[in-house]
């Protein structure tokens, strides 16, 4: 999975006092446009400059800032959709592991810019990645929306499913957690609303930050209670059939949890 990075290592700690120096990565996002150089580079601290930038993260022991982005990028430089770079895998795992959590982090810090209890704008914490407002003292962390994978079993056959728009490839049942909820009860909402089908027998198997939507993605196995019937949702899926173990076509990367759980099943490893 994307985040199966060894033997590199993402420390996410946050430095408040991080001082950006010269040979510093520097992560620049223009909604889902990255700053590349010609071979596939982030820009350094040096190409770009240290004033704005915001400390993000280290893997292994290279810092990651994060940057508003220039009026004019230096030379050789363009900006390349961040869905586009997994399909092409153009990056190495560990540097595709950082642009999704650099995007995540963009996003919320993008998002914050003014207090949503009184519209203030808001300053950087002096101890911790959060935001706080000066004048009313509310503090906004970083927005992590749980959501679940769901691997709903009939025998030797898995529920596949394809979206409506968007990602080309097979995938399983998911969606996000509403307010009220627990996670299991997401999967059973989810399976109903997306393929109107009941299910039982529902057993967690493993997570995964997925930061190029803010999730945090929670995968689930279970089994498939009374009929079989599919009654598609067709305003979000174009695609949803029982898939024989055999018949299972896997995504192009090993990249999502979606990818490992339709592989386990098709191995059969699955708990």
């Amino acid at each position: 999975m994307i985040q199966d990075i060894l033997p590199h290592v993402l420390y996410n700690q946050y430095d408040p006092a991080a001082v950006p120096e010269q040979e510093d990565w520097v992560l620049c996002f223009d909604g889902q446009q990255l700053l590349l150089g010609p071979e596939g580079q982030f820009p350094r601290v040096s190409e770009l400059g240290a004033q704005g930038c915001t400390y993000l993260f280290k893997v292994d022991g290279e810092r990651y800032f994060l940057k508003s982005c220039p009026s004019s990028p230096p030379v050789g430089f363009s900006f390349q959709d961040v869905k586009q770079l997994r399909r092409e895998q153009k990056l190495s795992k560990e540097r595709s592991f950082a642009v999704f959590t650099g995007k995540h982090l963009s996003d919320w810090y993008r998002d914050t810019r003014f207090c949503g209890r009184c519209g203030r704008k808001m300053v950087h914490s002096d101890t911790e990645r959060a935001r706080k407002c000066p004048v009313c003292g509310y503090t906004a962390y970083p927005r992590i929306m749980p959501a679940v994978i769901v691997g709903v079993k009939n025998g030797d056959r898995l529920l596949l499913t394809r979206y409506r728009t968007g990602f080309a490839h097979n995938a399983l049942i998911a969606g996000f957690t509403e307010i009220g909820e627990t996670a299991e009860q997401t999967v059973q909402r989810e399976v109903m609303e997306e393929a109107g089908i009941r299910v039982k027998n529902i057993r967690y198997y493993a997570s995964q930050p997925w930061g190029i939507a803010n999730d945090l993605l929670l995968g689930y196995f279970c089994e498939l209670d009374g009929d079989d019937t599919i009654h598609m949702d067709e305003n979000e899926l174009k695609y949803a059939q029982w898939v024989s173990r055999e018949d299972i076509q896997l995504q192009p990367d090993d990249f999502s949890l979606t990818n490992e759980m339709m592989a386990r099943f098709k191995s059969g490893e699955e708990p």
